[in-house]
């Protein structure tokens, strides 16, 4: 089993180009499996994990409800936002500059063939990365992500998920709410739940600036331990 891991960093990128790209790589990581299968072969298949931040885009999953997104076409122009139906798993959600996206596009046969498992793994890697800045993250039952005050009317979400796997490889991933502009999440129903709030890093801390690459850090530290991965930077720490 291959446990390595490579780090790519991407900056701020278009939510389109990013997704393309994704699809490249689990695309690479799929036919390899096939061929090592059809020609019984062992091939060692890679694993990686894209660090992002995208411009302002609103993304619908498989289960979700266009009418989850409150705003038309004129309207999502006017805050200079995107809007993309793909193909994880979940409801609506937001990405924009300020917020940490990882998508983790991982061989699961690496590392274990369990997508509940996989799922509170990625939780837990955002929960203890939180705890560092002393909050008391949660997981809320039959609703992936991380939370905060969990069974309160106080609960709110700081870290969306949604994924994709095929043959046990796996796309998409989590985004965490740093210093995101949570304006942007008054024109949805956020993953269509409603009467719930969202949160991020920064307005829980007192509304100061975070460093995207301390929390970065951070939770590349605790998805190295979390997943007993080692993490390879890409040749250039970029593509």
């Amino acid at each position: 089993m291959n446990k390595t891991v490579e780090i790519q960093h991407l900056g701020l990128k278009d939510y389109k180009e990013t997704w393309d790209y994704q699809e490249s790589l689990f695309k690479s990581i799929l036919d390899l499996k096939i061929r090592n299968r059809r020609e019984e072969l062992s091939l060692v298949t890679p694993n990686y994990l894209l660090m992002v931040e995208h411009p302002h885009v609103y993304t619908m999953g498989k289960s979700g409800k266009i009418e989850h997104l409150l705003l038309d076409e004129v309207q999502l122009e006017k805050r200079n936002a995107t809007y993309y139906k793909i193909n994880r798993g979940g409801d609506i959600t937001y990405h924009g500059p300020g917020q940490l996206v990882g998508y983790p596009i991982l061989d699961l046969d690496n590392f274990f063939t369990d997508i509940h498992k996989y799922l509170r793994f990625l939780e837990e890697v955002i929960i203890l990365t939180l705890k560092e800045y002393g909050l008391n993250p949660e997981r809320s039952e039959g609703e992936t992500g991380v939370w905060l005050d969990v069974g309160t009317p106080f609960a709110r979400k700081i870290c969306a998920m949604g994924v994709r796997a095929s043959r046990w490889v796996t796309m998409h991933g989590f985004a965490l709410n740093v210093n995101a502009n949570l304006g942007y999440f008054d024109n949805i129903i956020p993953c269509g739940i409603r009467g719930k709030a969202v949160t991020s890093l920064n307005v829980e801390l007192g509304k100061r600036e975070v460093s995207m690459k301390e929390v970065e850090e951070k939770i590349l530290k605790h998805f190295s331990s979390i997943f007993e991965a080692r993490l390879e930077a890409s040749e250039n720490g970029e593509v």
